[in-house]
């Protein structure tokens, strides 16, 4: 089965090969740095590392103090992994994180 995204047009298709072409960490420093916002890419690496307190069963509290987000932050989060692409779900995989069942 193929995956449909909500987001699929021509612009996300563009953007999407463009990173796919990034090949270390400097150049996604780089390309993200021109692409985004300082607070941008802040909010994008709250989120991950939300997403990955959540699986490993850290309370809302208990990530609201380390990361500083908000509870509805977190809330959001924990709908998306689970009731979300599972886009999450195969990065962790990939990065070696520990994946349950939803």
């Amino acid at each position: 089965m193929v995956y449909e995204s909500r987001l699929k047009n021509q612009q996300a298709d563009a953007l999407f090969e463009a990173i796919l072409l990034i090949d270390n960490e400097e150049e996604c420093y780089r390309f993200f740095e021109d692409l985004c916002t300082v607070k941008e890419v802040q909010a994008m690496s709250q989120r991950f590392e939300v997403a990955k307190l959540l699986k490993a069963k850290k309370t809302y509290n208990e990530i609201e103090a380390e990361t500083k987000a908000s509870t509805a932050t977190i809330s959001r989060i924990n709908r998306s992994l689970n009731y979300g692409a599972d886009g999450y779900e195969l990065i962790f995989k990939k990065l070696g994180i520990s994946v349950e069942d939803k």
